[in-house]
Order: structure tokens, then sequence, then C-alpha cells
């Protein structure tokens, strides 16, 4: 059975390891900390912890590391989840306050969580399983270029580039843009694909070719916006904490860039919209990235839905600090797109 004081042992050795890297030893500790106690009577603090297999020594020093297990129990159990300073608050409300678009708020919003993290920061895009088709908008821009624009009730937009062999005139345009929306508007994504197919057959035969062609082009931006997907941001933080890494830090620099190990994380975790979770360690190795830990949360997308935003770093990470960001953040967010 762990005591109190060393449960407080447990989070000064936290709590020192992760500003300096540095083995926290028994003299240290009392010097530091201040439990008047004499240093013996921490060693075995620190010799009951070892028992519990809650910090580990690294090497023949008389220092002692954070364990997985002890991270959890600091994070569970011991962890203070500062508040952000007002600075911080008017930044994350100043900067994602002047974005234009979805694209543009979860980019700023992994920019901003790197920034006060030093981690790397992931946001999930909202799943557009469930999202709706709000309009679409044709664009003539030439006699012979086209712009094709979808809308969704999430707030995704997104624009392709059609070249045409013939000159589409106005009222063309016009009659193929009130078609597409009278069939489409309101229609969630994952039913577009038959609307477009059918309403092909119906246009008079002179716009069949064009409607055929924005048709193709239609489905492709909406097979695009269905996709899971993350942006990331602090890449290269991971190169800073290297030697927290074992090994070379390849693998994850290729898990952040496939993206599907990411995902299926964030998605085993089961995040709650302003539930903060960890995983730490060994507890995700079989994805390969046992040696970082992930701090994430929920956050409300437009439409009821809820997505996933977080950072990832080595284990030694400052948890209080990032779990107080990530949570900040996402309330945020989920209250700017819920305003949309």
């Amino acid at each position: 059975m762990v005591s109190e004081r060393s449960l407080e042992v447990l989070r000064v050795i936290v709590q020192d390891y992760v500003a300096s890297r540095e083995p926290v030893g028994s003299k240290a500790i009392v010097e530091r900390h201040g439990f008047n106690v004499s240093a013996a009577t921490i060693r075995n603090d620190m010799a009951l912890l070892e028992e519990e297999e809650l910090i580990a020594a690294p090497h023949t020093s008389s220092g002692r590391v954070p364990t997985d297990k002890g991270y959890r129990v600091f994070v569970d159990r011991l962890a203070d989840l500062r508040p952000l300073s007002p600075a911080q608050r008017t930044a994350i409300e100043t900067f994602l306050g002047e974005a234009v678009d979805l694209d543009d708020v979860l980019a700023r919003t992994v920019r901003l969580l790197s920034q006060f993290t030093s981690q790397v920061a992931l946001a999930q895009y909202p799943s557009f399983g469930s999202a709706r088709v709000r309009h679409v908008e044709l664009v003539a821009l030439g006699p012979s270029r086209l712009s094709t624009v979808l809308i969704t009730d999430t707030g995704r937009i997104d624009q392709r580039l059609i070249e045409v062999t013939a000159p589409v005139d106005d009222a063309a345009l016009a009659d193929l843009r009130s078609r597409i929306n009278a069939e489409l508007g309101g229609v969630a994504l994952g039913e577009t694909g038959g609307r477009l197919a059918r309403l092909a057959g119906t246009v008079p035969p002179d716009r069949a070719d064009l409607m055929a062609t924005i048709a193709g082009v239609l489905g492709e931006q909406v097979a695009a916006n269905r996709q899971d997907r993350l942006v990331v941001a602090g890449a290269a933080n991971l190169a800073r904490t290297q030697r927290d890494f074992r090994g070379s830090i390849d693998p994850l620099l290729d898990a952040l860039e496939e993206q599907v190990t990411m995902l299926r994380l964030l998605t085993e975790m089961e995040l709650e919209v302003d539930e903060v979770r960890t995983s730490i360690g060994r507890e995700h190795e079989a994805t390969g990235l046992g040696e970082t830990s992930v701090v994430a949360t929920g956050y409300a997308a437009t439409g009821g839905g809820v997505a996933h935003l977080g950072v990832l770093g080595p284990t030694r990470m400052d948890y209080g600090n990032n779990m107080a960001a990530v949570r900040a953040v996402a309330r945020y967010l989920t209250r700017l797109l819920g305003e949309d």
C-alpha cells in the first residue's frame, strides 16, 4: 500500500524529471521540496514506489525516473490542471476568432495548441459520414473554365476547377446550379452519389455532357470530404525531444504522416466532449507508439458530431499543463463552431 507521503514523493519525482530530464534522488527531493523528513525516510518511500513499479532506476545512479505506471498514477491522482493565464485565453479567442472557414480554424487550432504545449498537436476534422450538403455553387471563371464549390453543414468548403471543351453560357450554368441544389440541398454526403446519377439523366441533351462532368467532380469532392483525417502541427517538437526516445523518431513521423494509426488510437480512447483523457506509453504499445503519450479530448462539431483534439509527445511531458491546454482550446473550438 502506497502512503500519502509516498504519493507526494512520486509527484515531485514526476515534476522534477519532466522539468530537468535528470533522474531524481532522495537528497534532491529533501533539499528542493521540504518534506521535513530525512533523506533516509525519502529513500524508504522511493523503495516502496519502486516495488510498486511506479519509478525505476535508469542506471546505477541513486536517482529514479517515473515508469509508465507511475505517470498513470500521477495523471489519475496527482496532476494539477493549472488554468490557462488570461494572456493565453485572450490568444485563443483572438487567434481562432480570426479564422475564415473550417480549414483555417483547425489549422490555427493545432498551431496554437502546439505552441502552448511544445508537443505535436492533432485535430480531427468533424466526421463527414453524417455531414449534409448545405449548398453547391458553380462559378464561371472563363469561357471554358468552371469552379465547383461544395459547402457542407459542418462548415467544410471544397473547391475544384473544371476545364470544359465547349463554352458555357450563364443560362446553362444557372439552370444546372438550380437543379443540383434542389436535388442535393440537405442531403447526407453518403446519399449524393445516387442522386447525382439520377440528376444527370434529367437535364436537356445539350447540357448532359456538362452535367456529367460536374457530377463526376462533385462525386470526387464528396469522397474526399467523407474521409477521416487529421490536421497536424509541431512535428519539429519531436526533434527537440529526441533524447526521450530510445531509437529513431522516424516511425513516429511516419505514423503522423499516414494518420491511420493516430486516428485509430484517438478512436480507441473513446473521447467525449469536455472530457480529457490520456493514453500513456505501453497502454497503446500495439500501435507502435509505445514511447509516447497522448492527451486528448472531444470537441462538438457543427451538426452534432464529436471530433478529436489533442497532443502527442514523449511520456516525459508536462501532463497538467497539456491537459489544461487541450481542454481550454477544445472548449473554445466547440463554442466557435456552435456559432456557425
